[in-house]
């Protein structure tokens, strides 16, 4: 291999990791928020509890703002973002269903529901990069509403235990939440399959033109 190859190389692997940027910074400060939302819920303080996890939702936003508009995209930030998501809504899920004297709560069947969907979604991801490959696996719009369903049921959760709301506002979020849960597992089935079927066809393409 060419010196000037090595370096080009190099140089794409070094700006892709990058793991000291703003937006990672960013990132990890999230991450970082996690357990001071666990203990403020733990102390019933919930109105302390919701402006962290408010702020935790604008870093999210904010994060990936700075790392497209300054061109700080990395490879080490498209793993740790989502992964800081995954953790404040878990965390955030399972702190809300404990009793902690709150007047509303998460209920345990969706919290169940939802650990089991993203339990499978983890494993299965694991056995396609075990056995295909594949390594890139974008998220749905279905999935996409399902966190988006779950970010909402913890904020209204968290506001319900501040300041009193209709009743029926938790309940639909409950079973928002519910459905969209159920209905992205199946489409995510769904889209494995077509994942499957359409890296099998282009490894059996790429082995006939070897071949020929």
């Amino acid at each position: 291999m060419k010196p000037e190859t090595r370096e080009k190389i190099r140089t794409r692997v070094e700006e892709k990791l990058r793991p000291l940027t703003l937006p990672n910074f960013i990132t990890l400060m999230r991450m970082a928020m996690v357990p001071f939302f666990v203990l403020a819920v733990a102390d019933r303080d919930f109105s302390l509890a919701l402006w962290i996890f408010v702020v935790a939702g604008l870093t999210d936003a904010f994060d990936g703002y700075l790392a497209r508009r300054m061109e700080m995209q990395s490879l080490i930030g498209a793993y740790l973002d989502p992964i800081a998501d995954k953790m404040l809504i878990t965390v955030a899920y399972i702190a809300l269903t404990i009793p902690f004297g709150q007047e509303v709560v998460i209920p345990l069947w969706l919290t169940i529901l939802a650990l089991f969907r993203d339990f499978v979604i983890m494993l299965v991801a694991g056995v396609l990069y075990i056995v295909e490959g594949l390594r890139e696996f974008p998220p749905s719009p279905l999935g996409k509403a399902a966190t988006f369903a779950q970010v909402l049921t913890i904020a209204v959760v968290l506001l319900a235990n501040v300041t009193p709301v209709l009743s029926w506002i938790p309940q639909v979020c409950f079973y928002g939440s519910f459905a969209l849960v159920i209905v992205s597992a199946f489409n995510y089935i769904y889209r494995v399959s077509r994942f499957v079927d359409e890296a099998r066809l282009a490894k059996e393409k790429e082995t006939a033109e070897e071949e020929e």
